[in-house]
């Protein structure tokens, strides 16, 4: 009898631990995957190849994809898609964080743990959480962005972050590569410092530009008005 119960328990550790192993893989959000190619997201999502929307050229490439996951129903003929959009964000070609935005009617009444316990299921236990789950909103923390964290999970090199923002109300859901992440950061950081140190010299040709384009007009209106004028 002993030796059954200590093999039933080994079996449900098992089976604990082979669930715990899939739901820790916070790279992973439904069948795209960080550090995927631009080409490979867009032909998952169906997007138009060029819709991709170029964020910055230097001294990294950030680009971004928008999609909005197709409709679905129960056997009620009832929407249960909960997703309103998907951002995808890549940094020299590599899928570095998706933000998955909800929509407000289908997320409605949700306290932050209805989400927690629905989330967790599929990526484990989050190491950060509000203290008073019940609520709505009552957050830790705040994001980069300012909105509320609702809760977090994190692996070796992956967040994944659950926010509320407040003004309008939203919610969203953010799976990032960290280390990548802070390469962008910097990198668009480092792209406003140029901007800012090559501004002068941008507004000194513009103004050049300007210049010329109103010597050449002249000079054009001159050819077609001098035979006309008579004093």
């Amino acid at each position: 009898m002993n030796r059954l119960s200590t093999l039933a328990v080994t079996a449900a550790a098992l089976v604990i631990a082979t669930v715990g192993l899939h739901a820790q893989d916070l790279s992973q959000y439904r069948e795209f995957r960080l550090g995927n190619t631009l080409e490979s997201v867009e032909k998952a999502t169906g997007v138009a190849p060029g819709e991709a929307k170029s964020i910055q050229q230097r001294p990294g490439r950030i680009e971004e994809l928008r999609w909005r996951p197709s409709e679905r129903y129960n056997d009620k003929m009832v929407p249960t898609e909960p997703v309103r959009e998907v951002i995808f964000t890549f940094y020299n070609d590599q899928l570095f964080k998706i933000a998955v935005d909800y929509d407000r009617q289908r997320t409605e009444g949700l306290t932050d743990a209805d989400l927690i316990d629905s989330i967790s299921t599929r990526y484990g236990v989050s190491i950060l959480q509000t203290t008073d789950l019940p609520t709505r909103g009552l957050a830790l923390t705040r994001s980069p962005d300012g909105d509320a964290v609702v809760a977090r999970w994190s692996d070796a090199d992956t967040s994944l972050t659950l926010v509320r923002g407040t003004y309008p109300t939203t919610l969203r859901l953010i799976l990032a590569l960290t280390s990548t992440d802070a390469l962008a950061r910097n990198a668009a950081a480092e792209a406003a410092r140029l901007d800012r140190a090559e501004a002068p010299q941008r507004e000194a040709e513009r103004v050049n530009r300007m210049a010329e384009d109103s010597r050449v007009a002249a000079e054009k209106a001159r050819v077609v008005n001098k035979p006309l004028f008579k004093p």
